[in-house]
């Protein structure tokens, strides 16, 4: 299944829903209405903690009436997160050809690299990235597939990881490259407002029958910049959840950006950086397309 947080037009309110091949269903309303439950989840991550409790219940979605489906016309389609609850762990250096292009193979790292981006960065498909020409002159893409963790854990061994995943999604971990040079590490260039588009799904973990066979691409105004596949991760999802949560909890939908493949604009001979008006579009097999503009 694939699960959205939605605003809508119309009254102004939030909720989620999720994909079908007849619509966008209204999950609160399938609760409330369909269901009769007095329980209803009101953000994702309340979803997440009962999607458990609930899967079964969904089995008969396919028998709603039409009043339980939303027009598209009426909803605008937020990140799956709109406000994770802490930073966002980010993974660098995760594909080979990528550590290269970023300086040689000597940057190629023998355990994880990670940093991390503020929840303030985090906007939705269809959202405008702010250039911020007052504060970078090197704005840059990265397109990453993202682990939405669904169960809380701690020193989670290897073999068990995947049992704590709910889902996946994507990231574009858009980066000033001047910003993060010049203060020798990445959380200030990472995390300005709006760079962190995520979206447009979280699709659960039972469609993805290998998170690490998804081709990747990642297009500037229609032109392709990055493909890969994430076979290529230099650590896996298993090793990326094991090793993150040594000593540390994860929760909850908490969630993991896995590492982007080569192309990136700063891998370029020159250069090739955003600018206003610029297109980005990342697609990953069985996720969908993350859409976004510079503004």
């Amino acid at each position: 299944m694939k699960f959205i947080t939605f605003k809508n037009k119309v009254d102004q309110s939030f909720g989620i829903g999720i994909i079908s091949e007849e619509g966008t269903i209204n999950l609160q309303q399938v609760f409330k209405d369909y269901l009769k439950k007095d329980f209803f989840p009101n953000t994702m991550i309340e979803w997440i903690k009962e999607y458990e409790n609930w899967k079964d219940e969904l089995k008969h979605l396919v028998e709603l009436d039409k009043q339980y489906f939303l027009h598209t016309t009426d909803i605008e389609i937020l990140a799956p997160i709109p406000r994770p609850r802490k930073n966002i762990f980010c993974v660098g250096k995760n594909y080979k050809e990528h550590a290269i292009e970023m300086g040689s193979e000597a940057d190629i790292p023998t355990d994880p690299m990670l940093f991390s981006k503020l929840p303030t960065s985090v906007i939705g498909p269809e959202q405008d990235i702010l250039s911020h020409s007052h504060v970078t002159q090197a704005l840059d893409y990265e397109g990453e597939l993202a682990v939405v963790i669904g169960k809380e854990g701690k020193d989670i061994p290897k073999e068990e990881a995947m049992e704590y995943i709910f889902g996946y999604t994507i990231i574009n971990d858009v980066t000033a490259r001047d910003r993060q040079k010049k203060h020798k590490q990445f959380l200030l260039g990472k995390s300005l407002d709006t760079f962190c588009p995520m979206g447009p799904y979280i699709v659960h973990k039972d469609e993805i029958k290998d998170p690490h066979k998804l081709s990747i691409e990642t297009r500037v105004n229609g032109e392709v910049r990055q493909s890969s596949n994430t076979k290529q991760l230099i650590f896996d999802i298993p090793t990326l959840i094991s090793v993150i949560s040594e000593g540390t909890t994860l929760e909850v939908g908490d969630i993991i950006a896995t590492g982007t493949p080569a192309g990136v604009g700063s891998g370029f001979k020159p250069p090739r950086y955003l600018s206003t008006g610029d297109l980005i579009e990342i697609e990953i097999t069985g996720i969908g397309i993350l859409r976004n503009t510079v503004s």
